[in-house]
């Protein structure tokens, strides 16, 4: 009967033994999943918030150009107030609440005026994850792997009546009201307006450039090179090689005067010149931004003035890195 017992009490331990050991098993396992899931509901909670403050707050931005030099700096991070103009309900969507037009020479973000859109099913889906990463993350690039620029950053220059016009890459302003134009710096100082706006090439520069281009011209419409104009060959002989002259829209003017001059019937140059030459006006309802390397930025003068409802947002200080932080208005 002992050893019966014995046996009994042994099978009995054995048993809930391995019970125990199954349950301890599953108790551990159930908390390392739940643990797992309380991380990923944390994320997940995380992103949306980051999102929320992003879309209708505060957006991180990270500068891809030299165009804003000295003022913003390549790959600087900045902040945008998303409610300076208006809150927009989705990315690239309607606005609700104020949606004031910027002020002149406030630093602003505006949806880029030559944009190929992907879709607007890509356009949210990579603005979110955009946002949701503090600009960490941007899968929207081209086919050489280069992020394409959605959102363009530059200062607001022109206002609604204004006209700016543009000459050796110098910028003059007639204000609304106004009957002539002032180099735009001289406007600048005499109303208190920043002088961060400024020019890198000299103006020695622009007399091969100015040639270059106007022999270009005279070549498209069949002029022959030995029937070139002497002058405009010798200005161009002393083009430094050196120097980067990124001034397209005076290049593309004298390109034009070039094909006016070997053909005055040619109505497509003499429309294009004229654009060029009369400058850009601003419109209602429209701001014209330009970069504050004016001899590096694609802005305003190329795609023209951009709609209010286009600005997304105001610049108002610099994040990161660490020794550049503050505000970026003077």
């Amino acid at each position: 009967m002992e050893r019966i017992y014995k046996w009994v009490l042994d099978k009995t331990e054995k048993r809930l033994t391995k019970k125990a050991a199954k349950k301890a098993y599953e108790k551990e396992h159930r908390g390392l999943l739940h643990e797992i899931w309380g991380w990923v509901d944390a994320l997940i909670f995380g992103v949306i918030v980051v999102f929320l403050l992003n879309q209708f707050l505060l957006q991180f931005f990270l500068i891809p150009s030299p165009s804003m030099l000295n003022t913003l700096l390549v790959k600087d991070r900045v902040m945008v107030s998303k409610i300076s103009y208006g809150i927009e309900v989705l990315p690239q969507g309607p606005k609700i609440l104020d949606s004031r037009i910027p002020d002149r020479d406030e630093i602003i973000t505006f949806y880029n005026p030559q944009y190929e859109s992907k879709g607007p099913f890509f356009n949210i889906f990579s603005q979110v994850l955009y946002m949701a990463t503090l600009s960490l993350v941007n899968i929207d690039k081209d086919a050489n792997g280069n992020v394409r620029e959605l959102l363009l950053v530059k200062r607001c220059a022109g206002k609604s009546g204004d006209t700016f016009t543009f000459r050796d890459g110098d910028a003059y302003v007639k204000p609304s009201g106004c009957g002539s134009y002032v180099l735009e710096s001289t406007f600048r100082t005499e109303n208190g307006l920043s002088s961060a706006p400024h020019r890198t090439i000299e103006k020695a520069t622009y007399i091969p450039y100015r040639a270059l281009g106007r022999l270009n011209g005279l070549s498209e419409n069949g002029v022959n090179t030995s029937s070139l104009p002497r002058h405009l060959l010798s200005d161009y002989q002393t083009l430094d090689q050196k120097v980067s002259f990124t001034d397209m829209y005076e290049y593309n003017k004298q390109i034009e005067i070039g094909k006016l001059s070997a053909d005055p019937t040619d109505m497509s140059a003499r429309s294009n010149y004229y654009k060029l030459n009369t400058g850009v006006y601003v419109p209602e309802g429209h701001v014209l931004p330009l970069g504050d390397n004016r001899d590096n930025s694609s802005d305003g003068r190329y795609f023209g003035p951009v709609k209010s409802k286009a600005v997304n947002g105001k610049v108002v200080s610099i994040i990161w890195p660490l020794k550049r932080i503050g505000s970026v208005n003077d």
